[in-house]
């Protein structure tokens, strides 16, 4: 297939986008607060999760402000639903910073934030900056790469060719944000790990579209790198899991939550010689993060 232009491209996209691009809040604004709070309740979190939330956090913590203020278990409830608590205060904690030096005016600027990483930077810089940037996720590797690069499963290592590839799309239009957002959701809704080829309206275009509609491409046994996420022994889930149904528990006691019993409650499967050890090194390891703390016999939220 004949390599793509740049103008086919950015024509057809924008004119899908125009007519099936999801309506979501935050692309509505350019505020750079409230597109700051979707972009870091998007990571690793689906889109219909994060709307039941973003007006409700909104509410509570409207601005820069008021959330550099808020305490922890304050953040802690709102969050509630969203998972990878972490991240609710790392959001505080990039809000406090920007209290104290300022709003960042370039990608340079974004990425000297602590907790603020390159995909941010760069997303941040198009859509509440209104400038240039090339934000790669994996949905915009997976859609890019295979539009762009012929890689019909593209691994993170396609980035340093895909990002000029995509800087040359993008500079080919003053609508160089909707392009990013029309790869989002067509990431999302069309070109999945196994793309619906026939209704993306880039089929033409794509320079591997045909061989996915012959069967020339089987997904892979593992399309993305192994999961490097904690798992104690045989447990089913990764540690994840079990601190967030911790997390819950505190979050949802008065009181705060016994240690003494913990166990049972968030493990069926749990075993007192051989889990006692683990369970207390995930508690120590929420205590560091300031995820909860311990008092006496209970965990409770920090204040």
């Amino acid at each position: 297939m004949a390599k793509p232009t740049k103008n086919e491209i950015t024509s057809n996209l924008l004119a899908w986008y125009d007519a099936f691009g999801r309506d979501l809040p935050w692309r509505d604004t350019t505020d750079a607060y409230k597109i700051l709070v979707s972009e870091i309740m998007l990571q690793q979190t689906q889109v219909p999760r994060v709307l039941l939330s973003y007006h409700r956090w909104l509410a509570q913590f409207p601005d820069w402000h008021i959330l550099a203020e808020a305490d922890t278990a304050a953040v802690i409830h709102a969050w509630a639903g969203l998972g990878y608590n972490r991240r609710a205060l790392a959001l505080r904690d990039i809000a406090r910073q920007i209290v104290e030096t300022g709003l960042p005016g370039s990608e340079e600027a974004w990425l000297k934030l602590k907790g603020v990483g390159p995909y941010t930077a760069a997303a941040m810089t198009v859509f509440s900056l209104g400038k240039h940037a090339v934000p790669i996720d994996t949905n915009i590797r997976r859609a890019g790469a295979r539009l762009l690069l012929a890689v019909p499963y593209p691994e993170p290592r396609a980035d340093e060719r895909l990002k000029p590839a995509l800087a040359a799309v993008l500079g080919r239009t003053r609508r160089f944000a909707d392009i990013v957002q029309a790869l989002f959701d067509l990431a999302s809704l069309i070109c999945l790990k196994k793309p619906l080829c026939k209704p993306c309206p880039l089929i033409r275009e794509c320079r591997v579209s045909g061989g996915f509609l012959a069967g020339a491409y089987p997904m892979p046994v593992r399309p993305s790198p192994a999961s490097r996420e904690r798992r104690h022994r045989d447990k089913l889930y990764p540690d994840r899991i079990f601190r967030g149904r911790i997390l819950r528990l505190v979050r949802e006691a008065p009181d705060g939550c016994a240690v003494a019993g913990l166990g049972p409650s968030i493990d069926p499967t749990f075993d007192p010689v051989h889990d006692r050890s683990w369970l207390e090194a995930m508690i120590g390891r929420m205590i560091a993060d300031g995820l909860i703390v311990r008092s006496g016999k209970r965990l409770k939220l920090p204040r």
